[in-house]
């Protein structure tokens, strides 16, 4: 965690999103997060003006089993408590795959279901759920549909639009006009196609719209975080995050005209 609060710091980023420290994404369960050490860390953030912008979390609630289900809510449920520690407004869930035997509606209740339930539970601790768009549901009119059959207020959507993007073509003004006020949380990112599929580049250097983009957040008078997102875990073969990320700080303070 020092290592990731003195990279953000040294690159003047205004937050991190979490996701996995120490190969642990269950991060309640590390000792920086919890007792005295958890006092640190926060205590580091504020020294250095850094905000825990969204902790995210693997939970999916797309299985037909229950039991499985529930396993991933007793996850979610800790580590809204962990957000509600460390002053993140939003825990990112999934939604995610449609198994074999099951359909579209049913799994689309499943997930509507557990969502409406988090997001009680997370409200008790003044957390919103934000689901992302990804797997099966990475459309934004399935993202919203997930979102209207829920029908809670405490809820919101992280969007990934190059998700959209390389997986249904859809573009950053038709994911916003879909989308509009639910958006919480904006991953960005750019991609180039290969001839075996998208590839994670430099930003700048790929075809994702990033500046259709900018223009349809500004559209929506969007003023929340929009999050670098740089898989290196589950892309190795990408440059390494010492790389990237000062690359997008950078690239994005020129680009896109933000101090």
């Amino acid at each position: 965690m020092a290592q990731i609060i003195a990279m953000a710091a040294d690159e003047k980023y205004d937050g991190i999103e979490l996701r996995f420290v120490q190969g642990e994404d269950s991060l309640w369960k590390l000792p920086v997060f919890s007792g005295a050490e958890l006092a640190s860390t926060k205590r580091t953030l504020a020294d250095h003006a850094l905000t825990i912008s969204c902790l995210d979390t693997s939970c999916r609630f797309d299985s037909p089993d229950g039991t499985e289900r529930q396993r991933w809510m007793t996850e979610g449920e800790r580590m809204a408590e962990l957000a509600a520690e460390l002053g993140a407004p939003g825990l990112r869930i999934f939604g995610d795959t449609i198994h074999s035997g099951a359909d579209r509606a049913s799994t689309q209740g499943w997930i509507a279901d557990s969502v409406r339930t988090l997001a009680g539970i997370a409200k008790s601790v003044g957390v919103e759920v934000w689901i992302e768009n990804h797997g099966d549901f990475v459309t934004a009119e399935q993202t919203a549909a997930i979102l209207a059959q829920a029908g809670c207020p405490n809820t919101g959507v992280v969007w990934d639009p190059a998700n959209s993007y390389t997986a249904a073509q859809e573009h950053p003004s038709e994911g916003a006009a879909q989308l509009g006020t639910a958006i919480r949380h904006v991953h960005i990112k750019d991609v180039q196609r290969h001839k075996d599929g998208w590839k994670y580049v430099p930003s700048g250097e790929g075809e994702f719209p990033l500046l259709e983009l900018k223009s349809a957040l500004e559209q929506l008078d969007y003023d929340r975080f929009l999050s670098f997102e740089w898989e290196k875990k589950w892309h190795p073969e990408i440059a390494d995050p010492e790389i990237a990320l000062p690359h997008f700080a950078r690239w994005f303070r020129k680009s896109c005209a933000y101090a």
